[in-house]
């Protein structure tokens, strides 16, 4: 059964394909962030995938990611 909350898209990391599940206001976020950044959503994801500790998943960091983004906004 899949999770109506999730949205699931397919990217290309380091030459392989991958897909990651998110809920639509983490992608919201996570491409604000790369528009502020001037960068392409690939760009952001492949970053903070090089930048991860290997034994988070990969959903997990985009989460965080957007968190550190949403609570450093907060201060302003």
């Amino acid at each position: 059964m899949t999770n109506p909350y999730l949205q699931k898209r397919s990217l290309r990391l380091s030459g392989h394909k991958t897909s990651v599940a998110l809920e639509q206001e983490f992608w919201c976020v996570l491409e604000k962030i790369a528009q502020t950044k001037e960068n392409s959503l690939s760009t952001l994801i492949t970053t903070i995938d090089m930048n991860r500790d290997p034994d988070r998943p990969l959903s997990s960091a985009l989460r965080l990611e957007a968190l550190k983004y949403m609570t450093n906004q907060a201060k302003i």
